[in-house]
């Protein structure tokens, strides 16, 4: 059996129908898993399952999910279970940022935004999944992170890397408390992604340029770039591995 294999698990992925989180369905399916794709809109969670479906028959399903309402999170984990069972791995991958807001000048209301979808959220979600894996004493979770959260302060997206940097010290807490019924927590922190969320970045010549000339890898990273890392974690070979940030930047940060 590979390594990658993930028949029979299943995985529930915030912010999937597009992005990272999107590529991370598709590739997790690609390996066996069954697939919950969320986010908040539902015409386009039905839009990436029938993708996925169409390639591996049953796989996926599409629910709409607002990850900062609990009655919202608590429906997304019973619809994954009553469709597929109970819950293997989580993917906290949906995100939003105020890009270009100075923290000296940003409302409270974006403020609370920003760690009430990056960070609160998430805990939210992991409490609602959890139970399964703890049940059968073996699960994966993955936070998708920044390498905001990582480098140097940035005036333009202060709440954004705030927000990120916390998730990290999320999963080193959280792999702390649930290490001991084999469940693995971990961050995986990309860096300039042709996403939507970073289309401010990536589509600017000039800001992409100025960000590729500190990047080893001279590319924008596409969404299945990411995917890999998040799937390795998801499987048996990240299976000895949790309370860690896999860095997937390029070389940006290292250099």
């Amino acid at each position: 059996m590979s390594m990658f294999d993930l028949t029979g698990k299943v995985a529930v992925i915030t912010g999937s129908s597009r992005g990272i989180g999107r590529a991370a369905a598709v590739s997790m399916a690609e390996q066996g898993a069954r697939v919950v794709v969320s986010s908040r809109n539902q015409t386009d969670c039905d839009a990436a399952a029938e993708t996925i479906n169409a390639a591996h028959p049953g796989h996926a399903i599409a629910v709409a999910c607002d990850i900062t309402r609990a009655a919202d999170q608590q429906h997304l984990m019973d619809r994954a279970r009553e469709a597929f069972g109970p819950i293997d791995i989580l993917v906290c991958n949906a995100a939003t940022s105020f890009m270009g807001a100075l923290l000296t000048e940003i409302t409270p209301e974006q403020l609370r935004e920003s760690m009430e979808v990056n960070l609160f959220a998430n805990v939210g979600l992991i409490q609602k999944a959890v139970g399964d894996m703890t049940a059968r004493e073996d699960g994966a979770i993955i936070i998708v992170s920044s390498i905001g959260g990582h480098s140097g302060g940035s005036p333009l997206s202060g709440a954004y890397a705030m927000a990120k940097a916390a998730e990290t010290q999320l999963a080193r807490t959280l792999a702390v408390e649930l290490g001991p019924k084999n469940i693995r927590v971990n961050c995986v922190a990309p860096g300039l992604t042709r996403t939507e969320l970073a289309r401010g970045a990536w589509e600017d010549p000039a800001r992409q340029a100025q960000m590729l000339s500190r990047t080893p890898i001279k590319r924008v990273a596409e969404p299945e770039d990411v995917a890999g890392a998040i799937v390795f974690l998801a499987t048996r070979a990240g299976a000895f591995m949790t309370g860690e940030t896999l860095i997937v930047d390029g070389g940006k940060t290292m250099a």
